[in-house]
C-alpha cells in the first residue's frame, strides 16, 4: 500500500478520534500530541479510455477525434450463428468442405465434382433468399450478428461525436445519438442500439430504450432542428422498455411528445429501418420524411409471437401471424408506409456488413439531396401528406388525403335523433308498511 503522512503537533486535544474513508485516513492521538493524515492510492483503479489513440500522428491536420466515443468495435470475429432454414445450405457447404479435402489427401482430381457441388450451393443460396419467407426475414432481421446501429455509424460517417444524457439526469445507452460527417456534411445521427455481445447486450437493454432514452432522443432533435442539422435515425429496436418503473416514469407521455415533435420538425428527417422495428418504441423516433428500409427488415406494430399468441393462444402460430400482419420491406412499400428498400447481400447485412454500410450510404445521400432542395414549408407539408395517406381506403381504392381531410359534416348522414317520452314517476307512500 502507498501512502502520503502528514504529522503536525498539538496541544490541548482530549481524547482520541478516527475518521477513514476509502482514500483519506485522519487520526489523532492523545499520547504522542500528533496529528496524522494518511492518505491512500488505490491500486487496479479502472483509468478512462481517452478515444484518441496513443500514437498521434503529428502530420494529422484535420484532427485527432475523428471518433469520439466511449464505443469500440468488437475485435474478435463473432460465433458463427446458423438459422433453423439455413441449415441445409450449412450441410452442402459441409459436403464441398469434405471433398476439398478428400482431394488434397488422395491427390485425385475431383475439381468437376467441387465444380457441380459449388454450382448448386450458389443456386441453393439464390433461390433461399430471394424466397424468403416473412417470418424468415424476421429472424434475419433478429440475427445476433447483425451490424447495429453504431457498427453503421463507423462505416458511413468521416467523423462520428456521440452526445449523451437527457438534461434530466439519465442517460440510457438503448439510444444512441451524436453529429456525424457524410461526405463533408454535417447530420444529427439519432439510433436504437443493440449489443453486439451478450454482455454488451445486459448493458443496452436489448435495444429496449426507457423514457429517458426518448427524452433524450427529443432533446437532440429539437438541438439539430435549432441549428438546422438534417436528421437521420435508425430503427433497431423488438419495442420500448415496458416494465413497471417505465410506466411510472412515463413511457406513454415521452413517446407522444416525441410524435408530436417530429411532425414540426423544419430540417429532413430519414428513417432507416435496419433490424426489427417494434410498435410505438420505433414509431418515436420514425416519424420522417421518407422512411427506408433494409431487405430483411420488418416493421410492425406487434411482434409476431404476441400476435399469435392473442389469436391462436400459442406462439408456434408466429409465421402464420408473420404473414398476416404485412411487416416486411416489400409489402410495407406496397401500402406506402414505407418509401424504399435497401439491398442486403444474400445471407443478410451481417453477411458483408461494410458493403451494407455502403448502401445505405448511396440510399441515404440520394433521399436527403431530394429533401434538401424544399424549404422548411414544404417539408412539413410533405410529411403531413405522408401519414395523412396511410390507410386512406375507400370503396373503389385508395382515397386522396385531401378529400379525406376536406370532408364535411353535411356530406356524412347522421341518424335522426330518438325522442324519449317523460315518464310520470308515481310516490309511494311506505309508511304503512315500515310500522307494521
Amino acid at each position: 500500500m502507498e501512502s502520503l503522512c502528514l504529522l503536525t503537533s498539538f496541544t490541548g486535544t482530549k481524547g482520541c478520534s478516527l475518521v477513514s474513508g476509502p482514500l483519506i485516513y485522519i487520526r489523532s492521538c492523545r499520547s504522542r500530541g500528533k496529528f496524522s493524515v494518511y492518505a491512500r492510492i488505490k491500486k487496479g483503479r479502472r483509468r478512462h479510455e481517452y478515444p484518441w489513440p496513443d500514437d498521434i500522428d503529428p502530420n494529422l491536420k484535420s484532427g485527432h477525434l475523428s471518433y469520439l466515443s466511449s464505443f469500440k468495435p468488437l475485435t474478435e470475429k463473432p460465433k458463427h450463428v446458423v438459422l433453423e432454414f439455413e441449415k441445409p445450405l450449412v450441410e452442402l457447404e459441409a459436403k464441398i468442405t469434405a471433398v476439398r479435402k478428400m482431394a488434397v489427401d488422395t491427390g485425385l482430381d475431383l475439381s468437376t465434382e467441387i465444380g457441380s457441388l459449388e454450382k448448386k450451393y450458389q443456386e441453393e443460396l439464390k433461390h433461399l433468399y430471394t424466397h424468403l419467407t416473412p417470418y424468415q426475414r424476421l429472424c434475419i432481421s433478429r440475427h445476433p450478428n447483425r451490424p447495429t446501429f453504431l457498427d453503421h455509424v463507423l462505416n458511413i460517417t468521416e467523423k462520428w461525436v456521440e452526445l449523451h444524457g437527457d438534461r434530466a439526469g439519465y442517460d440510457d445507452p438503448a439510444i444512441v445519438t451524436g453529429l456525424g460527417s457524410i461526405d463533408g456534411k454535417t447530420y444529427m445521427l439519432i439510433g436504437h442500439q443493440k449489443g453486439g455481445i451478450p454482455k454488451e447486450n445486459i448493458y443496452r437493454n436489448f435495444g429496449m430504450p426507457t423514457p429517458h432514452g426518448y427524452r433524450k432522443a427529443l432533446r437532440m432533435m429539437r438541438y439539430a432542428d435549432h441549428h438546422g442539422f438534417p436528421i437521420i435515425t435508425f430503427v433497431d429496436t423488438p419495442g420500448a422498455f415496458a416494465d413497471l418503473k417505465s410506466e411510472e416514469l412515463g413511457q406513454g407521455e415521452a413517446i407522444a411528445q416525441n410524435l408530436r415533435t417530429m411532425f414540426g420538425l423544419k430540417v429532413p428527417v430519414v428513417s432507416v429501418v435496419i433490424g426489427e422495428g417494434g410498435s410505438g418504441g420505433a414509431l418515436a423516433i420514425a416519424c420522417p420524411n421518407k422512411m427506408l428500409m433494409l431487405e430483411n427488415a420488418v416493421f410492425y406494430v406487434a411482434s409476431p409471437e404476441a400476435c399469435a399468441a392473442i389469436l391462436w393462444k400459442t406462439a408456434k402460430e408466429a409465421p402464420k401471424a408473420a404473414s398476416k400482419l404485412k411487416i416486411t420491406a416489400a409489402e410495407l412499400c406496397k401500402l406506402k408506409i414505407a418509401d424504399g428498400i435497401i439491398a442486403e447481400p444474400f445471407g443478410g447485412a451481417h453477411v458483408n456488413p461494410t458493403w451494407a454500410s455502403q448502401q445505405i450510404k448511396l440510399v441515404l445521400m440520394e433521399n436527403l439531396k431530394e429533401l434538401a432542395e424544399m424549404d422548411s414549408d414544404a417539408l412539413l407539408e410533405q410529411r403531413h401528406r405522408r401519414f395523412r395517406q396511410i390507410g386512406a381506403f375507400g370503396g373503389n381504392g385508395n382515397v386522396a388525403s385531401d378529400e379525406k381531410r376536406e370532408l364535411k359534416k353535411k356530406a356524412v348522414k347522421i341518424p335522426p335523433r330518438r325522442k324519449y317520452r317523460k315518464r310520470r314517476i308515481r310516490h309511494l307512500n311506505l309508511a304503512p308498511l315500515i310500522s307494521m
